[in-house]
């Protein structure tokens, strides 16, 4: 199996990027992945003030898919996620929700341990691992590997996990894929500025899909279908999410366009990714029983 350590790796999702590892359409490939810190941060005594902010969000890759070409989608299925034996978190006055309300900074390390990431000597919580920056590079100028957009990068969406299919955009030849930003545990928000930022390796199968009209990023879990969309304020991002998921509807089942607005009201689910990145992200989460009853069949 091809494997992209992390020495090679990228902050700018671009179309620029020298790929660092080719393969064939349906191949599995592990990439090998820091943490969204790049791994400096080593003990408690290091804070988020003296980081390096310009190995911030390292992503493994590209990976230069064969066959793959503007216009098309690439599936990622996730087939497993493997994660280093310890988490780190910065707290910090000034950034994002909860840093309007303190002081100072904090950094804490969390060993994890039997199948949780220890937060104090009171709690413990169960591991959930996701992967926080996943994309193709866009088409045009490049973006940081810190900032979602159309092209996926730093969803920051807890779904996608091990067991999950992402359909992302091909923009450029090759579509250039790189992930990076593992979380351990992490909630929807991310409110705190991080989750439980770690280490690992994700094993995914890619394949390159012609002719699909699925929105993109879609991604799809054994129970549930989602719409996955960024934008500068929360509002619009979720505005974009709902209209996605029923654009789908009314195009792929063959929806009247108002039942598909009040199955949304019903049955959908809208959901918030994160709201601390440069772009705001949220999900439209839909019951898979819906596509099922209509016949529909995701490639």
């Amino acid at each position: 199996m091809l494997t992209i350590h992390t020495d090679t790796k990228v902050h700018l999702m671009s179309k620029d990027n020298a790929p660092a590892a080719r393969c064939k359409d349906g191949e599995t490939v592990c990439f090998e992945t820091l943490d969204c810190f790049g791994g400096q941060l080593q003990s408690e005594a290091q804070k988020m003030g003296g980081l390096d902010w310009d190995n911030i969000n390292p992503a493994t890759g590209p990976l230069y898919i064969e066959g793959a070409q503007a216009g098309d989608v690439l599936k990622v299925e996730i087939l497993s996620i493997e994660l280093d034996d310890h988490g780190v978190m910065v707290h910090s006055e000034g950034e994002r929700v909860t840093g309007s309300v303190v002081q100072g900074e904090v950094t804490k390390i969390l060993p994890i341990e039997n199948g949780c990431a220890k937060f104090n000597d009171r709690l413990s919580f169960p591991l959930s691992p996701m992967i926080g920056v996943i994309g193709t590079a866009p088409a045009g100028e490049g973006i940081a590997t810190g900032t979602p957009g159309a092209h996926g990068g730093n969803m920051d969406c807890t779904r996608i996990g091990a067991g999950t299919t992402l359909y992302l955009p091909v923009n450029v030849d090759g579509a250039l894929l790189a992930m990076g930003d593992l979380h351990a545990v992490m909630g929807d928000g991310e409110v705190g500025v991080c989750g439980v930022e770690i280490a690992g390796a994700v094993t995914v199968r890619v394949s390159v899909l012609k002719g699909c009209a699925l929105p993109t990023p879609f991604l799809l879990t054994p129970e549930l279908a989602m719409t996955i969309c960024s934008a500068k304020t929360a509002d619009e991002a979720a505005d974009n999410a709902t209209l996605a998921m029923h654009a789908f509807l009314v195009s792929e089942l063959s929806m009247d366009a108002h039942d598909a607005g009040m199955l949304l009201s019903i049955a959908g689910n809208l959901c918030v990714c994160q709201v601390v990145d440069p772009e705001k992200t949220f999900r439209m989460e839909l019951p898979r029983s819906v596509t099922k009853a209509y016949g529909y069949q995701f490639r």
